[in-house]
């Protein structure tokens, strides 16, 4: 979301050290199940570090990149000019299931997941968003102290406080309507929690 007002602790950071930890997002949108045909939503999406690569997965499926920062959204609509299958929302994360006409096959939400203040709530507007046998892949930094987790040898992401285990983002993702299918790794500091949603 990229709003400290809304989501705690999740302004996007500098460009130089997101691509020296997330140098090949293609490869992990590819392991989180991503695939051609698809139609999907790059939730709180920052400056389109995945959404780029995403827009040409998925092809001739449809991508969606919403964020409430207007700055950082025109930023990923630059990255994906060309990409015929591209489309913005500006507007809220919560409100998802408001903004799209149709459900879509998976939604990927990354390093967002624990500044959100009601995880439940927000994932049951996720739930509603997506058709059945969809998918929701949460990225999110592993439980580790933050002074292990070093970009360019400092530091980072979020406060050691902050940050879940794959057990905890379960409880509060499942009561939503969803059911952890994996949990894999997705980088040195990075863990996905993919659940699926079973039923209407």
């Amino acid at each position: 979301m990229n709003n400290e007002g809304l989501f705690y602790a999740t302004i996007m950071p500098d460009k130089d050290w997101w691509t020296e930890l997330w140098p090949d997002p293609a490869g992990v949108l590819r392991a989180v199940g991503i695939e051609p045909d698809m139609q999907v939503v790059d939730l709180c999406c920052g400056d389109g570090h995945f959404t780029q690569p995403m827009c040409e997965l998925v092809h001739p499926g449809k991508t969606w990149a919403l964020d409430l920062n207007a700055d950082l959204l025109n930023k990923a609509q630059k990255s994906c000019a060309g990409n015929e299958n591209f489309q913005t929302i500006l507007g809220d994360a919560r409100e998802l299931s408001n903004q799209l006409d149709e459900p879509v096959d998976f939604i990927f939400i990354a390093n967002t997941f624990h500044g959100v203040p009601d995880k439940t709530a927000f994932s049951q507007s996720v739930n509603q968003s997506l058709k059945v046998g969809g998918r929701f892949a949460v990225i999110n930094w592993h439980y580790r102290p933050r002074e292990e987790t070093t970009v360019f040898d400092q530091p980072r992401g979020p406060d050691t406080e902050l940050r879940m285990k794959p057990q905890d983002v379960q409880v509060l993702v499942e009561p939503a309507g969803f059911k952890l299918d994996t949990v894999i790794d997705v980088g040195p500091y990075h863990y996905a929690a993919i659940f699926l949603k079973e039923h209407k």
